[in-house]
Order: C-alpha cells, then sequence, then structure tokens
C-alpha cells in the first residue's frame, strides 16, 4: 500500500493542470448538480451542504472523503509522508474525478480501435480520448481527456467532438515535447475509411493499472443494455472506426447464433417427361459444390437437412471421376457419354454425361487479381465463420503466385477497402490485414459488392484473371437485398471482365438461394466452407478448377429418340434449366467449366414399351402424337437412344462452338463392365433423391446404398468417398429437425 500511495503521490507532483473547455465545464457543473439533488432527495448526505456557490465546498468535501478512504486503508504507520501535494490537489482531484466519471455522457460510447490493445485499456477508454503513456514502465501513466468544444445541450444529448484531423494534428504536436505514444480514437463525425485508419499499438501498462475499476462492471452493463444492431447485444448505434470493416479492437460480445433463418430456394424436382410429346432437354452445366457441403454439415450434426438445400447435381460434382482429359487447350474439354443400369428401378436405365476440362500445366497459369470480400458483420461473429473465413483465405493465399495481386474489401454497416491491391510476395502484409478482422455491427452486402467490383476494374490484369470472392452467410440487411436487383448488377459486369465467387460460412441464417443467385450471375462457382479440410480441398486442392476458367457459357442439350426412349427424367439441375432456343442464343448465359473440373449429368430413361412406366401412352393421339419421327425411317439414327450437344464458349470469345455425341447401343454397359465412377455417381444421385425423399428410387433402402457405394469407392485418396458412406449411416438416425437451444 505504501508503494502505491507512493507512485499516487509522484503522480499528482508532476500533474498538469488541466483547462477543460466552457462547454465541458459547463456540462461537468450540471451533472454535478443534478447527482446532488438525487442524492439529496434519496440518501439525504448533503442536508447540511449549502446550495448554489457552495458546490466548490462540495467538491472538496468529496476529495476529502476519497482522501480518508486512502488514510483509512493504510494498516502501516504512515505519518513520515508527505501529504502537502496530495491536499493541496484534492480540489483538482475531485474536479478530475467527476469528469472521467462522467465523460461517458459527453462522448459517445463507441469502443477504441488499436491494434492488440488491452482489454482492459479498451473496456474504459471511450471516443475522443487521447491516452498519452510515460516511458517509465513503473510509474503512474498520465491521462489528459480531450474534451472538444460543443454547443450548450441538454446531457441527454451527445457533445458534439472535434474532427479527427483536429485531434490528430494537435496529439502529433504534443508528442514533439514527450516521449509517449498516443493512439488517436476517431470520433462518429470524421468521414474516415478503413484503409486511412491508424494502427498506433498501445504499449502494455502496468499491472497495478490493468485492475478492471470499480465502475468497469456498471458501464459494461449499461453498455449491453443498449439496443442492439445486426443481432449483436451491447452494439452502439454510433459508427466509429471500430465499426468500420476490417479493423481490430471492438470489445468481445457474445457468439452471434441463430436458427431455422437458412433460406434455400424453394424448387420442384424435375417431372417425367414423355419423349414422343417433348423430347428435348437443355440445360446449363453446374459445377458448384455448395449443397454437398451444407448437408455434410447438417449431417454431422445429427439432422437431416431441409429438402430445398437438397440440389442432386452439386452432390454428384462434390467428386472427381475418372473422365479422359483433353490433350490440347484448342478443345477445352472431353466428352464421355453411357447407358447402365438404374440401382433403384430394375425397369430403367441411366443415361451419364461427363465432361472433363483441360488441366493447366504447372506454370502455364495466368495471373490472377483477385479481390477478396469479407463480411465482417455482426451475423459474422461465431467460430465457424469469421474465424473460418480468415484461415480459409490464408490457405488459398498459399496456391497464389508471389506474382498474383490481392486486396481485401470488407462491409459490415458500410463498406470499406481494408486492404489496397498488394502482391503475394508482400504475403505478411496480406495475413496481418487478415488478422485484424473483427466482426460487429449490420450487413451492407451491396455496397461492399460495389466496391469490389470497382476495385477489381480499377487493377484489371487484361491477360489474366479478374475475379471477386464474396465470403459471407449471405444475411445482407442493409441497403440492396433483394436478389433480382443483386442479379441485374452483376449481369451487367459481366462485361466488364470481372467473375464473382461465392463462399458461403455458418449455419441458423445462411442465405443460400441469394449466394446462388450471385454465383450463377456472375460466371464463378459457390462452395460451402463448414471446415478448415473442405477450405483446403477448395481453394487449394481446386485451386485451378476454381480460379481459372477454360470454357464459359457450356449448355447442354439432349434429343431423345421416341422410337426407343419412351419417357426420361433429369436428374436435378432445377436452378439451371434453360429453354429450348437458348441453347443457340450466345446472348444467354450459362456455367463455366474450371481448369480440370469435372461434370456429370444423369437422365434416368425408359425404354419404349417396358413395363413400370410412369406415364402412360394417350389414348387419344393428336395429329401431331400420331406422326412417326423420322427416327424410324432413317437407318442411320435407328438405333440412337439420344443425341447429345455441348455448346461452350473459348474464355475469351463470344461465339460458341459445337460438339455432338450420339448415343447408341454401343454405349451401354452392364454387370461388371460398369465402372466404378459411374455407380458411385448414381449412389450419390439415389442419396440426393432420398433426402428429398425417394418419390422415385421406390423402396430402394440405406443399407443397399451403402452396399453400392462401398462396391463403388474405387481409389479414395483424400478420403472423401469413405466420407460420403459415413454420411448414409449417419443418415439414417439423424432427426428431421434440429432441437431449440
Amino acid at each position: 500500500m505504501s508503494d502505491e500511495l507512493n507512485r499516487a503521490e509522484k503522480a499528482f507532483q508532476r500533474q498538469n493542470i488541466v483547462s477543460p473547455s466552457d462547454a465541458a465545464r459547463k456540462s461537468a457543473i450540471q451533472n454535478a448538480m443534478m447527482q446532488f439533488e438525487v442524492e439529496n432527495q434519496l440518501k439525504k448526505e448533503n442536508t447540511n451542504i449549502s446550495q448554489g456557490i457552495g458546490f466548490g465546498a462540495r467538491l472538496r468535501e468529496r476529495g476529502n472523503k476519497m482522501l480518508n478512504v486512502l488514510l483509512r486503508r493504510n494498516p502501516m504507520n504512515i505519518s513520515h509522508m508527505n501529504y502537502k501535494h496530495l491536499l493541496a490537489g484534492g480540489a483538482s482531484f475531485a474536479v478530475m474525478a467527476l469528469v472521467v466519471s462522467n465523460i461517458n455522457i459527453l462522448l459517445p460510447e463507441t469502443p477504441i480501435v488499436t491494434d492488440q490493445v488491452d482489454p482492459t485499456i479498451v473496456e474504459e477508454t471511450r471516443t475522443g480520448e487521447v491516452v498519452k503513456q510515460d516511458a517509465k514502465p513503473d510509474e503512474a501513466k498520465e491521462v489528459v481527456v480531450a474534451v472538444n468544444e460543443a454547443s450548450p445541450k441538454p446531457l441527454t444529448e451527445v457533445a458534439k467532438v472535434k474532427k479527427y484531423s483536429d485531434v490528430r494534428a494537435e496529439a502529433q504536436d504534443q508528442d514533439k515535447t514527450s516521449a509517449g505514444s498516443a493512439t488517436i480514437v476517431q470520433p462518429v463525425e470524421a468521414e474516415i475509411t478503413a484503409a486511412q485508419a491508424p494502427s498506433t499499438v498501445v504499449s502494455p501498462a502496468p499491472a497495478y493499472l490493468k485492475k478492471p475499476s470499480p465502475m468497469a462492471g456498471l458501464k459494461r452493463a449499461r453498455r449491453d443494455s443498449r439496443p442492439a444492431i445486426g443481432g449483436i447485444v451491447g452494439q452502439s448505434a454510433n459508427v466509429g472506426l471500430s465499426q468500420q470493416p476490417g479493423f481490430a479492437g471492438d470489445v468481445v460480445r457474445p457468439k452471434f447464433e441463430v436458427q431455422g433463418r437458412d433460406k434455400f430456394s424453394n424448387v420442384e424436382d424435375n417431372p417425367v417427361k414423355l419423349a414422343s410429346e417433348d423430347p428435348v432437354s437443355t440445360f446449363s452445366v453446374d459445377v458448384d459444390t455448395a449443397s454437398y457441403a451444407f448437408i455434410r454439415s447438417a449431417i454431422n450434426r445429427g439432422v437431416l437437412p431441409q429438402k430445398n438445400a437438397v440440389r442432386i447435381e452439386e452432390m454428384i460434382n462434390y467428386f472427381d471421376y475418372d473422365y479422359k482429359a483433353p490433350s490440347d487447350r484448342a478443345r477445352p474439354f472431353n466428352a464421355n457419354v453411357s447407358i447402365m443400369p438404374t440401382p433403384w428401378n430394375a425397369n430403367s436405365k441411366l443415361l451419364r454425361i461427363g465432361i472433363k476440362g483441360y488441366e493447366l500445366p504447372k506454370g502455364e497459369a495466368p495471373r490472377a487479381n483477385l479481390v477478396f470480400l469479407i463480411d465482417t458483420s455482426g451475423s459474422m461473429n461465431a467460430a465457424n465463420k469469421l474465424p473460418l473465413l480468415r484461415n480459409s483465405f490464408k490457405l488459398l493465399l498459399q496456391s497464389l503466385k508471389p506474382d498474383d495481386t490481392v486486396s481485401i474489401v470488407t462491409y459490415a454497416g458500410r463498406a470499406g477497402v481494408v486492404l489496397a491491391p498488394t502482391k503475394v510476395a508482400d504475403k505478411h502484409k496480406i495475413l496481418a490485414s487478415l488478422d485484424r478482422l473483427h466482426a460487429g455491427g449490420s450487413t451492407a452486402g451491396a455496397e461492399g459488392i460495389r466496391q469490389a467490383y470497382q476495385l477489381a476494374e480499377q487493377n484489371l490484369d487484361k491477360d489474366g484473371v479478374n475475379r471477386v470472392i464474396l465470403a459471407t452467410d449471405g444475411d445482407f440487411n442493409v441497403g440492396i437485398s433483394n436478389p433480382e436487383e443483386l442479379k441485374s448488377f452483376i449481369q451487367r459486369k459481366q462485361k466488364s471482365g470481372v467473375t464473382l465467387s461465392i463462399l458461403g460460412f455458418g449455419r441458423g441464417n445462411y442465405n443460400d438461394a441469394l449466394m446462388q443467385t450471385l454465383a450463377q450471375n456472375g460466371n464463378g462457382n459457390a462452395a460451402y466452407i463448414d471446415t478448415l479440410s473442405e477450405a483446403r480441398k477448395v481453394l487449394v486442392e481446386e485451386a485451378g478448377s476454381t480460379l481459372f476458367t477454360i470454357a464459359k457459357d457450356v449448355k447442354i442439350q439432349v434429343e431423345f429418340n421416341p422410337a426407343l426412349v419412351g419417357e426420361y427424367r433429369l436428374i436435378g439441375y432445377e436452378t439451371r434449366k434453360l429453354k429450348r432456343e437458348d441453347f443457340n442464343n450466345d446472348k444467354v448465359d450459362a456455367g463455366d467449366i474450371g481448369a480440370g473440373h469435372t461434370v456429370t449429368a444423369l437422365y434416368e430413361i425408359t425404354a419404349k414399351g417396358v413395363s413400370g412406366r410412369l406415364v402412360d401412352e394417350l389414348r387419344y393421339k393428336t395429329n401431331a402424337a400420331k406422326k412417326q419421327p423420322a427416327a424410324d425411317t432413317n437407318a442411320q439414327t435407328a438405333n440412337e437412344y439420344a443425341f447429345v450437344k455441348i455448346r461452350y464458349k473459348q474464355p475469351k470469345s463470344d461465339t460458341s462452338e459445337l460438339i455432338t455425341i450420339p448415343v447408341t447401343a454401343a454405349n451401354e454397359v452392364t454387370g461388371d463392365d460398369v465402372p466404378k465412377d459411374a455407380n458411385f455417381a448414381a449412389a450419390v444421385a439415389a442419396f440426393g433423391q432420398m433426402l428429398k425423399g425417394g418419390k422415385y428410387t421406390g423402396k430402394y433402402s440405406y443399407d443397399e446404398l451403402i452396399a453400392l457405394a462401398i462396391s463403388a469407392k474405387g481409389e479414395d485418396r483424400f478420403g472423401y468417398r469413405a466420407e460420403f458412406v459415413n454420411l448414409v449411416r449417419l443418415a439414417k438416425s439423424a432427426a428431421a429437425l434440429e432441437p431449440q437451444k
């Protein structure tokens, strides 16, 4: 205790005279008078003290009381101490105590923003303060409160603070004569972008100053009782620098956890069609994998996913298949077709169409101009969201070349540039920017997308890949959130040469419907990241197929021969269906294929005249139905089940090219001749249909499905197929709905 009093005495000896502004003095006096009246009514403590001009006496009285408390707490003989300086500073100590204890009334309560700030300092420091620290660590620190000029207002209103530039200039002048360092907090009125914000690190204070003050708990309770923004309790309505996206220093908030707000598009399953009535099927390819990863995340929690979350084509295309790849980049992919028995229906067959993209040799990958667009809103404040997102982007950096360029734009209540375009060779700077990201505030996603596209266009590499990678849970709640409006914006941006990919995170309020709309119209792909292993798969192992496009606007059209095919059904691709006339229209957008990508599509077909068909032939046929197709009279096409056409464009071209493949009896395989890859794809398709209700799988059981998947697992270098088998096992006992927490 003696040492503490010695330090306090030294602090008073070198105490500077503080001259607050008239507005601050007036506010402090008004507050003191108000507090006096309250105490007078409730506690009757000041009945013997005169009012009005007795204000100074009351301040001295309070100072003496505080001094007496210190004296009573000293168990040792302290008569040798010199209290002259303490007594002389009693009045000023009381004034400072009043000003400091009520400074939160004068200034907006926005958390301080620094890099690696001690939590206690963050808790106790308010916007508008300048914290100065002495060079000597063993002495008490000097605190100078910069109370700025304000117009006389009631205490219920927040006093106006100086602009950032003014406060910073004053602090810099003080620094010329002081050995201490200063951290300047941005006032509410200062319009500073994230890239311009200071990143001064506050030196650690001595241990005796790090103890929380008696008022800390009360201040926290009052702060946490304020209305929340973006679902975060205790978020101030004022937008200060700590709420600028992409900066650390926010006071730790409770983790964001929501249930039952995941959004998926409501899409009906593809119907069974008669080949004699509607023989042509057209769709856009899809290389997204988000659905499978989300399903896996749900089942691993012991819960079945909602039916709209199941997109069978994304489940099938999550896995790689052993299709033959082209050897020349002039033809960006090879097409493979085969016909095999249907595992769940003895009366039908499966037509499998497989595409394998050209694999770029090492060293041939073009330069990349990437903009990381990161959601730092309050809804991202969960372990499986922003922390996982940061680590995912760190993995992506490992797969980039030193001359690739990375920028970072973040958005919460508003958007801002956190990192200007930086070469990957300067990796430490990129990593430091990622480490500074913290979640808080609402979600201005549309503004973030606009700024990200603008930054990508400003640094456009005409010979390289220009892509915005949006990482979010999709919970846009500020600005434009209508998917159709955002779709229109992104469609207009296609001509700029900048593409958009989506990385989804989290659950509870995951907006898959919005992210699918953005990815499909941004000429990019969508993935869902639920684990760091998934991030490595998408961003490291499949970096080439994720980033480097080898063919764009890829469309598939299949014409079935009514002479041999009675009915057919496309499995999946409900959100990718195109009109028949869209196939030859080069203005119609379609899916893109990345380097090394594999794409698989399955049709379930039933031969003409086979029993067990789902659609009966018409009893009263129309004239159009009575007409026999040309295949009956053309010997060349008489044995064709179907005719497959594929259109695509080279990455830099606006004119499509055509690939055609006839499907004949020569493409049929049965028994042991069926490739393991084909059987595994069929197993995944069966699982997806069963998760959606099993309308077309009949009595096919989970045990039969597991046996098929195990027999077709083949080479499983990364264990993804073994993981699939375990998911099917878990699905047998999974709950239909997650219990409420």
